[in-house]
């Protein structure tokens, strides 16, 4: 195994320019003529009902079309099951305005619909709302007692293993223990774009949306579900999304409300969340985790016991993986795995990139760090001496796994061989400094999908798959794809997506979409190139003539054979003598029979260096390497730019993120920039991401996701190498000052 090498030239954002100029548009953004606008009016109590809404001084004003309540809106499909979206916990999905029960701070109350937004937001003002409070509950800690285990969910959530061994008799043969609770709080998400829906009436009674979701086939079949409307009236359209994070893999109220009211209405109407209510849904969930490790003197593990219990709603039960990520990282011959919800007057939390991942690794890969300085032991070392060569849960062999050498490759390119592994050893510049690292794991998946490609004869390649961009760089990951597949230039490309008139898509997240639309895009270009040969097959005294499509290749516009590649003849040619002017492939892509006989993953090593002011404490991260094995890398530099983002969100967590719950008021109080902090340029450092050589053959193309193996390990290496700086052990997130005075 060597460090991934490419000789590619670095792929610019394909739609970099369109975001940069302003050119890209995005859900609150587009046009549509007779426009107007939604403004939602909160609940600001977190449990009871409302006993009384007066809109009059509103509805009074000439602009303000309807006050939307839960007294006049029509309450859409009657049975649960036509508003649970793919990915829906069970229970019972919020509908909004449907009664007069109050289910948590922020919940929409009203929806005042004028002919502008500003006169829309004054309305709303003017809307008042009685309400009648019952006790309510926002604090974890209060109802741990309450916790229970989880059902499974339609996808996403695996329930822990039953236990193996046992964990007294394991520790009671260990040379060292752990036992410790480490806990982060609420994380509400807070992408750049706030949730937003446009909703354009069309003349025929078309809708055509545009919404800030993950997945405009998963919103368009939801809307239909809702609504009653059949396939031809609804039309989801969503080219950019500005950060989802997992916050747009379900419907937001949002898109209910400005659909109801533009059926309601015959007009077109945007509904657009404030800042502060995109902090009363969706959030990465408050956990408890409880972790028992023991180990023999040469770091074996003799046990290991993992427990967390998460927040949900009273109407959902939300869960997630956050446990099963140690019993695939190490082996232990005695293994108990625990997972338990507990619920909260609070909305359903939302998947937040890594979902569970994140959260577990933080408890677990702290705990191995906690075990390594009780043993003596170097903490890659202790990894390394419990590594799971095969997967210890499902008793399956691995896909492919190259996280030993993620070690060996972060460690040499750290410099990790010159830590003194004594805590408050290292210095500089008047500062401590502090070395940690952890491991990182991020499960590989594949979903169904479908392409449609068309090659014109002047040689312009144009793809299509109603996919979705939410930042990670998909327009130009599947350009790469066409483009290599037909042997064109990535300019030669140009790849379409986030419309439900194109071939289905899945919804972005999971880190799986370029295994899930690649394979598609892969067959569709590959069934023009078959075409092409035909073509070329049919030419007088064609050099292709007795050639099998696998005895061609595709490269600088031509097709060559592969076994003399001086007979060739460019695309175009080929095109023009047989008179075609297009040619158009298509094709369907899904996970093969053998995926369920391989456990499939993407690891990394994560690096940290953090520097400790000695008077005020400050921490500030000033050094990351990450080393990743993720398969075939198809595009290095968005690649890069995923992972480098996720470290961010890893320094965020441990530093940073707090959704601080006031649970006298049931709601979180700190609910914008200027209180909710997050990382500025100031507070990350300098980021290297090392990309180690993996031969995957299961997976579609060779390729894993990375889009939130970046987060995964970072928050706990962090705090590792904060207790090196400091011999102070954090175990309760955010780490904050007072915590090392």
């Amino acid at each position: 195994m060597r460090a991934q090498t490419t000789d590619k030239r670095p792929v610019d954002r394909v739609a970099g320019r369109d975001k940069v100029t302003g050119a890209a548009r995005y859900a609150g953004e587009f046009a549509a003529d007779g426009l107007c606008y939604g403004v939602i009016v909160p609940s600001t109590i977190a449990r009871g009902r409302v006993t009384s809404i007066d809109a009059r001084a509103a509805l009074a004003r000439a602009d303000v079309l309807q006050v939307f309540t839960h007294e006049n809106a029509p309450k859409g499909a009657p049975k649960d099951e036509a508003w649970q979206d793919p990915i829906a916990p069970h229970g019972s999905p919020y509908r909004p305005l449907h009664d007069a029960e109050i289910r948590w701070a922020g919940q929409p109350v009203a929806l005042v619909v004028a002919t502008s937004f500003e006169a829309a937001r004054h309305a709303a003002t003017l809307v008042r709302v009685r309400t009648e409070a019952a006790p309510h509950q926002t604090d974890l800690d209060a109802v741990l007692d309450d916790a229970y285990p989880p059902k499974s969910r339609p996808m996403g959530y695996e329930p822990p293993p039953e236990p193996k061994g046992s964990i007294d008799a394991g520790l009671a043969e260990a040379a060292a223990q752990i036992d410790a609770v480490y806990t982060h709080p609420c994380m509400p998400h807070n992408p750049m774009e706030p949730h937003a829906t446009t909703v354009e009436l069309r003349a025929d009674g078309g809708l055509l949306i545009h919404d800030k979701h993950q997945g405009v086939c998963s919103a368009a079949q939801w809307v239909r579900d809702v609504f009653e409307l059949p396939e031809e009236r609804v039309r989801v359209v969503t080219p950019f999304v500005g950060g989802g994070f997992g916050s747009g893999l379900r419907p937001v109220y949002n898109l209910y409300l400005a659909v109801m009211a533009a059926l309601e209405l015959g007009r077109s109407v945007r509904v657009v969340l404030t800042r502060p209510q995109m902090f009363d849904f969706g959030y990465r969930p408050q956990y408890r985790q409880r972790v028992i490790l023991g180990a023999k003197p040469d770091g074996a593990l003799t046990a290991l016991h993992h427990d967390a219990v998460g927040g949900t709603s009273r109407f959902e039960r939300y869960c997630e993986n956050v446990v099963n990520w140690s019993g695939l990282l190490y082996a232990s011959p005695n293994l108990r795995l625990e997972h338990r919800v507990a619920e909260l007057d609070l909305y359903t939390p939302l998947d937040a990139r890594g979902p569970g991942a994140a959260s577990g690794s933080w408890a677990i890969e702290s705990a191995m760090d906690e075990l390594a300085c009780a043993l003596g032991v170097d903490p890659v070392e202790l990894r390394l001496r419990n590594y799971t060569e095969r997967d210890p849960i499902h008793d399956r062999p691995y896909s492919s796994k190259a996280l030993r050498e993620c070690y060996r490759w972060g460690a040499e390119v750290f410099g990790w061989a010159k830590r003194d592994p004594a805590p408050g050893s290292m210095r500089r510049d008047g500062k401590r400094v502090g070395w940690g690292m952890a491991t990182g794991i991020w499960e590989t998946m594949q979903m169904e999908a479908s392409a449609r490609a068309t090659l014109t004869v002047d040689g312009r390649l144009r793809v299509q798959c109603a996919a979705n961009e939410i930042g990670p760089g998909t327009y130009t990951a599947q350009s790469v794809i066409a483009a290599e597949t037909l042997g064109l230039d990535v300019a030669a490309v140009r790849f379409e997506l986030g419309d439900t008139d194109l071939p289905a898509g899945p919804t972005q997240g999971g880190s799986m979409t370029t295994a899930t639309v690649g394979p598609a895009v892969q067959g569709a270009c590959a069934a023009i190139g078959r075409e092409l040969l035909e073509l070329a097959q049919r030419q007088p005294q064609s050099p292709f003539a007795d050639a099998a499509f696998e005895d061609v290749v595709f490269t600088d516009g031509e097709m060559r054979l592969r076994d003399a590649p001086d007979t060739r003849a460019t695309l175009r040619e080929i095109m023009r003598r047989a008179h075609v002017a297009r040619l158009d492939g298509e094709a369907d892509a899904a996970p093969g029979d053998d995926a369920d006989a391989y456990t499939s993953h993407a690891h990394s090593a994560v690096f940290v260096e953090v520097e400790v002011d000695d008077v005020s404490r400050m921490v500030r991260v000033s050094r990351v390497v990450v080393a990743a094995a993720a398969g075939r890398i198809i595009s290095p530099k968005t690649a890069t730019s995923q992972m480098s983002g996720g470290v961010v969100w890893g320094i965020s967590q441990a530093l940073h993120e707090h959704g601080v719950l006031d649970h006298a008021l049931g709601r979180f109080v700190n609910d914008d920039f200027a209180e909710y902090h997050v990382p500025v340029n100031a507070d990350v450092g300098e980021i290297q991401v090392v990309w180690v050589d993996e031969q995957e053959d299961v997976m579609p193309l060779g390729v894993k996701g990375v889009g939130e193996l970046g987060i995964v390990g970072t928050t706990a290496a962090i705090a590792n190498a904060v207790h090196h700086a400091t011999g102070v052990r954090v175990r309760d997130l955010p780490i904050r000052l007072d915590d090392l005075l």
